[in-house]
């Protein structure tokens, strides 16, 4: 790059900058802008579109083209060249537009007249703003020092758009953070709320892009950049000889730090006449942008280490930290990108609901949301870049929508929806004391899940007959360390307290696939749903196993004791984790200490496999537990991770409930007890069919057993079971629609 071109570039960005300072409106301003670029750059054309909505540019401004075209001129992601660049995000650059693919020719502008062609996105961090072109008569190739300067205006406009220059009529002019805008993402944990948004990492915000002293902007960047590798060695040596993966998070932290190349990029952003945060997150918007083409495991989770090291880097320029001094408002909906169990839980009850852009069905957030209660919505694609801290907002976790800054109308039918599932409560809250009896004398036990001390309240709240599953990995997941055997002791014990005379089912550690130890060297295996979990980690690693049934014995107290091995496929398994059971007990024994006066030992059936296995192992095992969740899965070869299947396959399926009343009648034949765990057993109508083929015990979150118990005592199961019978004679897929009419007819 010259010396002539950087100062051709910074007198650009000059010339800006004074557009900026003046007291005009937001079209005025983009037409100025537009007439800039066309006279410094010597071209013909220069012309900014906007998004008008997710899908829609609009062209906002031009120096070149016809001026009645300007607002009347739209097309879709995708469409023409700036579609394309909008799109993908990428540059497009030609000496003959007109034979490049998928070009749009569009009379109404004029532009027919100009061969050359050069598109740069307007984007911040990622989020998509519009699209700055450039276009020429003479068919040539813009050289590299035109496209830098390029997209620095076009990073420039994007922070502009940001602070609410460009204000003007229209729906591509409006301004920013204040419209009402619909998120759909997906369920994670149902329930719905009203609140304000909370931050979890607010947002950077750069109100000095321009600079016009690159030497003082250049000594800002490295004493930054200084601080910033202090702060990484410093929590390298805090961290050695203790986890091996956090630290080689931090290495690789420490080399993004210490890159030539990233701080050459940065000084060249400055040269162009950018201000120092300006030019960091320039290239942080690059690395972005990058990320999103890279399908690649490993390089993806680089440059998630490099957006962090970015975004740490802009802190310390700005002053602006994570504590802002702001006040959590009442009633607070957690906004994040992602989040890990550990920082959830520092924020405990307080929260209202939670939206996340990335996360999972089975990830921990999900997994505390639940222990929570807390409504939990995912895959809210850009809500971190939309929202604001205080903005009002609903969640529904039921539909997986989120309503930001809803209207007066939506607010009121979401009130109303709130106000019947109180009622809802109310009622069920009248039944809490009353058993889960039908109309027919069935008396069903409705158990509850948990997997903290915060949920063990529910048990007398909830009517809950006892806890069906302890998920004790929240523990393990929590922690950056593994836990000793002392910690899980009193845990373990503490629960038992809690739930008093109840039996408390504790299931053994259940990590792998999508619940990796924060202390454990992930596997990069193409299944991981399918792979190496759970109790296949217990028996590779028999210490862990050892530790914690020895932790699970000693918190008994010589009270019973009830425990279920996770995900067996086989009866050897099975036996071979028994035998582990068998061993701590008589280690306990040799010790002296008190051994559980009864102790049950069970298996999670999720596997196909299991349905088939032996009459031995049926014999062998103290009590089966269906996990619907991993079970449904695997049966339908739907992953339940991926939204396009796993909502696909419905549990009333008559060949899933064939499946499930085979597995009912072979524990009935050979006196094994049976129960059924998994969101399938929150859900009413699903509970019900449940009950109609024979499970006597169901377990599920809290929150779903008054709403279970209230449609079991208005039922009668043989009626229910006739109905079920009826459309497996008549060859039907479902029994759904047959069973709403039959239910609707009851009430």
């Amino acid at each position: 790059m010259t010396e002539h071109f950087k100062t051709d570039s910074r007198q650009m960005l000059g010339r800006l900058r004074a557009i900026m300072a003046e007291d005009a409106g937001g079209q005025t301003r983009l037409d100025q802008i537009t007439r800039l670029i066309a006279e410094e750059m010597r071209i013909e054309v220069c012309s900014i579109y906007l998004f008008r909505d997710e899908d829609t540019l609009e062209l906002c401004a031009t120096e070149g083209l016809k001026a009645e075209a300007v607002h009347q001129t739209r097309m879709r992601m995708g469409e023409g060249l700036v579609g394309r660049v909008a799109r993908t995000g990428e540059v497009i650059n030609t000496d003959n537009a007109p034979a490049e693919p998928g070009f749009r020719y569009m009379p109404e502008t004029g532009e027919e007249a100009y061969s050359s062609f050069l598109g740069v996105p307007i984007q911040r961090l990622g989020e998509k703003l519009g699209v700055l072109v450039v276009q020429s008569k003479q068919a040539r190739l813009f050289s590299d020092e035109e496209i830098y300067a390029v997209e620095v205006v076009a990073m420039v406009l994007a922070e502009m758009a940001e602070l609410g220059a460009f204000v003007g009529e229209g729906a591509a002019m409006s301004a920013r953070h204040q419209q009402a805008v619909l998120f759909r993402g997906a369920s994670a944990q149902e329930g719905t709320a009203q609140g304000r948004v909370w931050l979890h990492e607010p947002r950077v915000v750069v109100t000095n892009p321009i600079a016009d002293d690159p030497v003082r902007e250049l000594a800002r960047l490295n004493e930054a950049v200084e601080t910033l590798r202090v702060g990484v060695d410093r929590m390298l040596n805090s961290a050695s000889g203790g986890d091996k993966d956090q630290t080689e998070v931090l290495e690789t932290y420490r080399m993004f730090a210490n890159s030539k190349g990233w701080m050459r990029r940065m000084e060249a952003n400055i040269d162009s006449g950018l201000s120092a945060e300006a030019a960091v997150e320039k290239e942080q918007s690059a690395a972005r942008a990058r990320m999103t083409q890279v399908t690649d495991a490993y390089l993806r989770e680089r440059l998630h280490d490099l957006d962090d090291l970015s975004n740490r880097l802009l802190r310390i320029l700005t002053g602006q930290g994570k504590e802002t001094g702001a006040d959590m408002p009442p009633d607070p909906i957690l906004i994040a990108r992602n989040i890990g169990p550990a920082e959830l839980l520092d924020y405990g009850r307080s929260l209202k609901g939670i939206v996340l852009e990335e996360g999972s069905v089975g990830s921990h957030a999900a997994i505390v949301a639940r222990a929570l209660a807390i409504p939990l919505v995912i895959h809210a694609n850009r809500i971190t870049t939309e929202a604001l801290n205080g903005d009002l907002i609903l969640v529904d976790g039921d539909q997986g929508i989120v309503h930001l800054r809803p209207d007066d109308t939506v607010v009121s039918a979401f009130r109303d929806k709130m106000a019947m599932q109180a009622e809802a409560q109310q009622r069920y809250a009248s039944i809490r004391d009353k058993p889960a009896e039908t109309l027919c004398g069935q008396r069903i036990k409705l158990k509850m899940n948990a997997g903290l001390m915060a949920d063990l309240p529910s048990l007398v709240g909830s009517g809950a007959e006892g806890v069906g599953l302890f998920r004790t990995e929240l523990q393990f997941l929590i922690r950056n360390h593994m836990p000793k055997r002392a910690e899980l002791s009193e845990l373990y014990s503490r629960v038992m307290d809690a739930a008093g005379q109840q039996r408390v089912v504790f299931r053994t550690l259940d990590i792998g696939s999508d619940k990796v130890l924060p202390y454990m060297k992930p596997n990069d295996e193409p299944n991981p749903a399918m792979g190496w979990r759970a109790i296949r980690v217990g028996l590779d690693k028999p210490g862990v196993m050892r530790m914690q049934l020895q932790a699970l014995i000693r918190a008994a107290k010589g009270r019973p004791l009830t425990i279920m091995f996770p995900f067996v496929a086989q009866r050897d398994e099975f036996t071979a984790a028994r035998a582990e059971m068998d061993k701590a007990l008589e280690r306990e024994r040799i010790l002296g200490h008190p051994i559980p006066e009864q102790i049950e030992v069970g298996a999670m059936l999720e596997t196909p496999s299991l349905a088939f296995a032996p009459d031995a192992f049926y014999s062998e095992v103290d009590f089966i537990s269906v996990g619907g969740n991993d079970l449904k899965q695997f049966f339908f070869a739907a992953d339940r991770e991926n939204e396009r299947v796993r909502r696909r396959y419905d549990t009333l399926n008559l060949s899933f409930l064939n499946f499930l009343e085979g597995i009912v009648y072979r524990c009935a034949t050979l006196g094994t007890p049976l129960s059924f765990c998994g969101e399938d057993a929150g859900r009413p109508v699903e509970a019900a069919c449940l009950a109609a083929i024979g499970f006597r015990t169901l377990s599920m979150r809290p929150a779903s057993i008054g709403p279970v118990k209230g449609l079991l005592r208005r039922i009668d199961l043989g009626g229910l079971r006739d109905v079920i019978h009826a459309e497996r004679a008549r060859g039907a897929q479902s029994v759904r629609p047959a069973v709403l009419d039959y239910l609707r007819e009851q009430m």
